[in-house]
């Protein structure tokens, strides 16, 4: 019944944002067409908003689930257009706080002990507030101020349900032709992933410690300190931080902070999670980012919410760093056989025809000023182009994409002069030279030598497995050849008597003919047609 009624919400909420004209009337299922087409209302909305708004409003109106849905939607520019990417862009996680008094009842059954006997101070008042969880400020008994994040209470179910009718919607949207190029089931997946993913604090907890422990004794990024006494599925407790929100310019300003210094230290920050630690925040919008109070001259990144993380596997970095070293040098043919290498595009790719592809769309980018350019746009912009090449979506390279974007925003608007270009290339090219260093090479042959020793004794028996399995193989290839060989005959067979066959027919209906000859009688004729039917007939029994 529940969903019945979200359903019926959901409609009227499509009904008064229009959203049925951005759907073309043919393509409507008929029982949408008429229900849409009866319905009052459609005579009391406008549709004067242009159809990024409308869609950013129409979430906003369904709820918090959706409104995350569409802030990973916006991050998509490889499937929708620039401008409803930007404006879904806008969409803000904003949702009321729950009871104070709820939160404590969800704290002390996770952590099966009274609040007192657990923390000081804990204060029933939100600090902040989100669709899947909030947090409230407290002391542990050893004076360390922490925020508590909590679950919010009933969230799994409200997520499941509106699940449920995205992806009802999805496989409907997927029935019309436009919007089959959105692969709407897909996106709806990969965000069902991400939100199940939100729900277990205990791996936002062990993504924070990573990242903590791979920027340990860094000046350039702070990630809090996860308190794993006090943390569960549904609670999470980590050192309280008191930065400045990297949005809030005029604060970073009033205290003389190197903006130039804190931009390029993003774009480092970034490109080392990717590149050297393979492991990446891939969740850094400005509300998850913030600037430490100390040090403004050598300012440092504090990094919070770390539900989201990316990685790639080693060929998709080795694939990558090519492909953007090669972009920097304006090298598209190294751009498009990077593509097939990595087998992103289809090995039959013609790697001239992609290349020109490329360099159509990549080339007028140069004309601008370095500065100027961004480079998340360009990277989506290769990957559009890819698609047309019937590239198959990379989901971590998505995430790595948006990620890219979030960073380069943020740098933009703290520093506008950021040449990203220029602090990348240099990161990239040293990247790639320490990689191809002899010495590494040794000491990675040296790290897996253990492992191939501890193996070595099995090698023989691996070998004449392997010769057996080859001779198995030999021999039900052989099989299968003489039974391919055996169809083949029937084949063939069947396909000569039926020729046979059609031969007698035509015979016979001759001999009718030539028998009959509108009136004239032809025996000779039809004998002879007769005879040959027959013959034809007899023919198409043989085996």
């Amino acid at each position: 019944m529940k969903s019945f009624f979200r359903l019926v919400v959901i409609l009227w909420v499509i009904t008064k944002y229009r959203l049925d004209t951005l759907i073309p009337q043919e393509h409507l299922p008929l029982g949408l067409k008429i229900l849409f087409w009866i319905s009052p209302w459609r005579l009391l909305f406008s549709t004067r908003q242009n159809p990024g708004e409308r869609i950013r409003l129409a979430l906003e109106s369904l709820g918090p689930v959706f409104v995350k849905f569409g802030q990973m939607l916006s991050t998509r520019q490889d499937l929708l257009p620039e401008e409803m990417a930007r404006e879904l862009a806008k969409l803000q996680d904003q949702v009321p706080p729950f009871e104070g008094k709820l939160a404590q009842t969800i704290i002390e059954k996770s952590l099966a002990a009274p609040i007192d006997q657990l923390f000081d101070n804990f204060d029933l008042t939100p600090l902040a507030s989100a669709s899947v969880a909030q947090v409230h400020g407290a002391h542990l008994k050893t004076g360390q101020e922490v925020v508590i994040k909590v679950i919010r209470p009933g969230i799994e179910v409200t997520i499941g349900r509106d699940l449920a009718l995205m992806f009802t919607l999805a496989k409907l949207v997927e029935t019309i032709p436009e919007g089959q190029r959105l692969r709407p089931v897909e996106v709806v997946d990969e965000y069902r992933k991400t939100i199940t993913d939100e729900l277990d604090l205990m791996r936002e907890a062990a993504n924070g410690a990573t990242l903590r422990r791979n920027f340990e004794n860094s000046n350039r990024l702070h990630i809090p300190t996860v308190y794993w006494d006090f943390t569960r599925k549904q609670v999470l407790t980590m050192e309280r931080i008191h930065g400045i929100s990297v949005s809030d310019i005029p604060a970073l300003e009033a205290q003389n902070t190197n903006m130039k210094v804190l931009a390029e230290r993003g774009v480092e920050i970034f490109f080392t999670q990717v590149f050297r630690d393979n492991f990446f925040h891939a969740d850094m919008h400005p509300g998850n980012v913030f600037v430490s109070r100390e040090h403004p001259e050598s300012p440092t990144y504090i990094g919070i919410d770390c539900g989201i993380v990316g990685s790639l596997s080693e060929n998709d970095l080795n694939y990558l760093a090519q492909i953007l070293l090669a972009f920097f040098e304006r090298d598209y043919h190294g751009v498009a056989a990077a593509f097939i290498e990595a087998g992103w595009v289809p090995k039959h790719t013609q790697v001239h025809e992609f290349e020109g592809a490329i360099r159509s769309v990549c080339e007028p980018v140069f004309e601008k000023p370095l500065a100027e350019i961004s480079f998340g746009l360009v990277l989506v912009r290769l990957f559009q182009v890819a698609r047309r090449f019937e590239m198959q979506v990379q989901p971590q390279l998505v995430l790595l994409q948006k990620t890219l974007l979030n960073i380069e925003g943020l740098g933009r608007q703290i520093y506008p002069q950021l040449d990203l270009w220029q602090t990348a290339k240099p990161f990239l090219k040293d990247w790639i030279k320490e990689r191809l260093n002899p010495l590494n090479t040794a000491k990675t042959l040296w790290r897996h030598l253990p492992l191939w020793l501890e193996k070595a004794p099995q090698i023989p028996d691996m070998a004449f497995a392997f010769l057996d399995q080859s001779q198995h193989l030999n021999q039900s290839q052989q099989q299968l050849n003489a039974q391919i060989e055996e169809v083949k005959g029937q084949i063939q067979r069947q396909s000569r008597q039926r020729r046979w066959q059609w031969l007698a027919n035509l015979s016979f209906i001759g001999t009718a003919w030539f028998y009959l000859d509108l009136g004239h009688h032809q025996p000779f004729f039809a004998i002879s047609c007769g005879a040959f039917g027959i013959f034809a007939l007899i023919m198409s029994f043989r085996r």
